[in-house]
């Protein structure tokens, strides 16, 4: 493994400068922490390059994590380079460096999947990613105008969702209808229908849209079913979209597995 001490060596710039840029679309990706390393080794094997705080070798998770990469795509940075491409200021030791999955649209989406219209904060990204793992969605689509899924932000929100979703960046929500073969759900304030009167379809595509906007006109007037949460509007008018997410998605998984008992 190389050890690297100097500031100004031509690796050591090029992840300070990937650092800085995290996040763009094909871009690699520096993954911050033992926990998320350990999950891109688990579901996608080596990364590109492994980075590592030289003090902290000895740990026993990081010597797993660097026992289980090639010791040429490894690197050894003195702490204080370390810290300067942590991600937080309590850097765990370890970083990899990754290509996040480049995935071609299905020509048919049959499944439960979750479309996210433009939504800008990357903590809430992030949420919903966890939230949609965690219910059991397996796919899930980000509008042009969402924050990256991969953002250093987003992937420490999402907490290891990354690794069980396929995720589909800068797509035009429009255009993926026709692709669809299962119904759109949207969350609406108007005309729609009380969350708990009625059936959830088993398999849906739910669309949950921008923080002030809401989801779009023209996907709202696709949707074969909009729903609302009920709550008390005296006291706020709409819900975060991350909470209103997790609502949705765990009623429907609640009333499946109802069903199958």
């Amino acid at each position: 493994m190389k050890h690297i001490s100097s500031r100004d060596n031509p690796a050591v710039k090029a992840l300070a400068k990937l650092a800085s840029t995290a996040g763009k679309r094909g871009a690699p990706v520096l993954l911050d922490g033992v926990h998320l390393c350990q999950a891109w080794l688990q579901h996608h094997g080596s990364p590109d390059q492994a980075i590592f705080d030289i003090e902290r070798l000895s740990q026993p998770d990081i010597a797993a994590l660097a026992a289980n990469v090639p010791d040429a795509r490894c690197l050894a940075l003195d702490a204080r380079l370390m810290q300067s491409l942590a991600s937080v200021e309590s850097g765990q030791g370890v970083a990899f460096l990754v290509t996040p999955p480049a995935l071609e649209l299905p020509a048919v989406v049959d499944e439960n999947c979750v479309l996210f219209d433009r939504i800008q904060d990357p903590g809430n990204v992030g949420t919903l990613l966890r939230t949609c793992a965690a219910a059991g969605v397996k796919r899930v689509f980000l509008a042009t105008g969402t924050a990256a899924a991969w953002s250093p932000k987003v992937v420490r929100s999402g907490q290891g969702a990354h690794f069980s979703l396929a995720i589909h960046e800068h797509v035009d929500l429009g255009g993926l209808l026709s692709r669809l073969r299962v119904p759109l759900v949207a969350t609406a304030l108007d005309g729609a229908q009380d969350l708990y009167d009625g059936r959830l379809p088993g398999k849906c595509a739910w669309v949950f849209g921008h923080e002030g906007q809401g989801v779009a006109p023209d996907l709202l007037e696709a949707a074969s079913l909009k729903v609302r949460i009920p709550h008390d509007m005296a006291a706020v008018e709409s819900l975060n979209v991350g909470a209103a997410a997790a609502i949705c998605l765990f009623e429907q998984r609640r009333q499946a597995l109802h069903a199958t008992r």
